[in-house]
């Protein structure tokens, strides 16, 4: 029967593949692509599979794309077939969805060999042989080139002008010889020779440089000086103008802060209001802006030397405050004597009051989704110093399409007001010299949240804090304060019924009460996309209610808790980290790691931290074989819960996630992974009477909870649909010579998959 099976995969494959090739124009070949063999035992294995991987990037045209041997897209060009006119589902098919045959008689196999020399001989194979052929079978075409480099020529001297030169620019260019691209000993390399002149374009510019180029750097290459080695010359070309000889210094920056892109007349109108500031003239006769915001934002000051580095923060921090909607600048030689540059800024501000309705599509951790809808005001100069004042006012319902809380849908509706402050507000100056602008950030909110059948709270939250960025990888946020409280507001007799038979639940609707600072630091490089080892951090501390419990003398464990307001304030130290690990493994694949460690330590004023700052693992985002917030505390499961009722949430003080994810495109925007994840929380303080097992002890890596699966992403870019079907490998509340339960996986039992096949629908990566 399997081998059946077989037979009609082979035949349906064979029909596919001939079909590509049947539509081919008379005495022509599919082109299927082009393979390089380096062919040389002066290069090790591995340099040499390195060149070839290099090399076959540059060959031209591309093959048809493909997938697992076929090539779906060109099948549909096919099939669709010559539309009769430029509309319709055959035009659709073939000119949006299929893709033309590429030609075996469009590739020119002498032009890729010479790219192929010429790259050769750029990454110092200088005596590089290449050669051109192919093969054919079954009307298609395979281009098949042949390099012989040789040895590599390495670089024997690097020679950079004399300190002794009377030129000062010459002084210059030597003294940044120090960490200089070019080394003694390094292959000879084209593309690092462009780039140590363009190193040395961005020192010089920084130093007052502003008119010089790297096309006024000649770097010699003298290769007979044998050995196969190459000694290089670092000069500036005598043809360099005067003026890039020279350094410059700021003299008047001016600024057009209401600048119009289509007014002609715009400077005209300005030129009578002069305003001077400082060391700025600012042409502003509306008085749109206050000049401090230009004090806190401009890194030129009168009589400067010119910096690039200064001049690209400026305009960077200009376009960051994020009330421009252009910004551009440009430097003039000024009427002065000696060597200076007028800067002047024109920037064109957004309109100054905005409303945004948005309607959005949310997923969580709990495995609930569902949609929101956002109203928001804006002001972006609330105080003429570019302060973004925000109003939001929003209403959603999320709800959970399988798991046992079907039906308990949440509905929510609030809003919020926020002041943004585009600086430091302390009671000292800061000095800040990053590209992104520090902000301030006060906030007041409010929310209602109604869980249908079950209760509905009421959240009041105010905070104040600053966030700031000393690069694009890093990023701090300071809350000096945040308030929280939160109240019930009604209570079904549904849950309290399950209060009674899970005594724990009450913790939910208890009054909350959380103050004090929190703080959280970001590190990623992610951004950098084709990089092998990536990384993101995110480490989180929170101190509630500290300074209250030291003063009042709070000792709940003893029986003498305090209140603040009538209600018992939460007093706790919390901490969280986030790493996560990206190996990329290939062009379209990587592996992907994560592991989350947190601790919440209550003490004085509480004996466990407040329900909702406290962990929750399990779900979509999570370890995906198990119910949102069904794992935990350690070995502890509810065995008396109603199966025709709600799955409650399952919380706790300490948490450890390790989560391993190989992710790899199969075709177009569909994506494919393979996961595992292991996990638990644990309560700080023991619950035997209610949650036996729960308490964090010695043997909590018995206690993980461990599950595998698979998934595909449909990555369109600005969203990702993800779809996972996992199941679990350990279950922690097991006796302990029975948690792993490989031995009763079975794909075939129905009531093996109805207990254990977990499906989610998430949007976007799980982290």
């Amino acid at each position: 029967m399997r081998s059946r099976y077989l037979y009609i995969l082979f035949a349906i494959v064979t029909i596919y593949g001939c079909s590509n090739t049947k539509y081919l124009p008379e005495g022509d070949m599919l082109y299927v692509g082009g393979e390089v063999k380096v062919e040389d035992t002066a290069i090790s294995r591995s340099d040499r599979k390195e060149l070839e991987k290099q090399m076959e990037d540059l060959l031209r045209p591309r093959p048809n794309k493909g997938f697992l041997g076929l090539r779906p897209k060109l099948y549909i060009y096919n099939l669709a077939g010559e539309p009769k006119k430029e509309k319709g589902l055959r035009y659709w098919l073939r000119n949006k969805v299929g893709e033309p045959p590429v030609l075996f008689s469009q590739v020119d196999l002498d032009y890729n060999a010479d790219i192929l020399q010429n790259y050769a001989e750029n990454k110092g194979y200088f005596k590089a042989r290449t050669s051109a052929d192919s093969t054919s079978r079954n009307r298609r075409a395979k281009a098949q080139y042949t390099v012989r480099p040789g040895r590599q020529y390495t670089i024997r001297n690097v020679i950079f002008p004399s300190d002794s030169t009377s030129t000062p620019l010459d002084s210059m260019i030597s003294a940044l010889k120090r960490r200089s691209r070019l080394r003694p000993g390094r292959p000879y390399d084209l593309e690092v020779i462009k780039q140590e002149r363009e190193r040395i374009d961005e020192r010089l510019k920084n130093r007052g440089y502003y008119y010089f180029k790297p096309d006024y750097l000649l770097i010699q290459v003298d290769s007979t000086v044998g050995d196969r080695q190459v000694d290089l010359i670092v000069k500036v070309k005598d043809e360099t103008p005067e003026r890039a000889k020279q350094i410059w210094r700021i003299n008047d920056i001016v600024i057009y802060p209401n600048y119009s892109l289509t007014t002609k007349d715009t400077l005209q109108y300005m030129r009578d209001s002069a305003e001077v500031y400082k060391d700025y003239t600012i042409y502003d006769p509306q008085h749109t802006f206050r000049p401090i915001i230009y004090d806190r934002t401009m890194f030129f000051h009168k009589g400067d030397i010119y910096s690039r580095r200064d001049h690209n923060l400026s305009l960077n921090r200009l376009v960051n405050l994020g009330t421009f909607k252009f910004v551009k600048n440009e430097f003039r030689p000024s009427d002065t004597l000696g060597n200076f540059l007028d800067a002047y800024y024109y920037m064109t501000p957004l309109p100054k009051k905005s409303i945004r309705v948005e309607v959005l599509g949310k997923t969580n951790s709990a495995n609930y989704n569902g949609s929101e809808l956002n109203v928001n005001w804006s002001n972006r100069n609330a105080f003429r110093a570019a302060e973004l004042l925000t109003l939001t006012g929003f209403g959603g319902v999320e709800v959970q399409v399988s798991g046992q809380n079907k039906g308990y849908n949440v509905y929510r509706f609030g809003g919020e007001a926020s002041l943004v402050w585009p600086r430091f507000i302390t009671p000292f100056r800061i000095i800040d010299s990053s590209a992104f602008v520090p902000r301030t950030r006060a906030m007041v909110s409010y929310e209602y949240q109604n869980r249908a059948k079950l209760y509905s709270l009421n959240s009041f939250r105010a905070q104040f804090g600053y966030l700031w960025k000393p690069n694009i990888r890093v990023e701090h946020q300071l809350n000096v304060t945040d308030i929280n409280y939160v109240s019930p507001a009604t209570v079904t007799d549904e849950y309290r019924a399950e209060i009674e038979a899970n005594p724990p639940l009450q913790r939910v609707i208890e009054k909350q009460f959380i103050f004090g600072p929190t703080y959280s630091y970001t590190f990623t490089n992610t951004m950098r996309k084709f990089k092998k080892h990536t990384f993101f951090y995110k480490g989180a501390f929170d101190a509630a209610g500290t300074l209250a419990g030291l003063a009042s003398g709070a000792d709940a464990k003893g029986g003498d808790p305090k209140e603040v307001l009538g209600v018992q304030f939460s007093q706790f130290l919390k901490m969280e980290h986030d790493f996560r690990y990206y190996l990329r493994l290939g062009r379209n694949s990587q592996l992907a790691n994560r592991i989350i460690a947190g601790v919440g330590l209550p003490y004085g004023n509480s004996t466990e931290l407040p329900f909702m700052r406290q962990f929750f693992i399990g779900g979509t985002n999570s370890i995906r074989a198990f119910r949102a917030r069904s794992i935990g505390p350690g070995s502890y499961y509810p065995t008396d819960v109603n199966p025709n009722s709600f799955l409650p949430d399952q919380s706790g003080d300490i948490k450890l996630e390790l989560n391993s994810e190989y992710r790899a495109q199969l075709f177009s925007v569909v994506h494919g992974a393979l996961f595992v994840d292991a996990g638990n929380i644990w309560l700080w303080n023991a619950d035997e009477e209610h949650r036996p097992g729960a308490q964090f002890s010695s043997k909590f890596l018995d206690e993980l909870a461990v599950g595998t699966g698979a998934g595909l992403r449909i990555d369109v870019t600005f969203l990702v649909l993800r779809l996972d079907l996992a199941f679990p490998l350990r279950k922690p509340w097991l006796p302990e010579s029975e948690r792993w339960v490989f031995d009763q996986i079975d794909f075939g039992s129905k009531s093996w998959r109805r207990e254990n096949l977990v499906f989610n629908i998430a949007i976007g990566y799980p982290f």
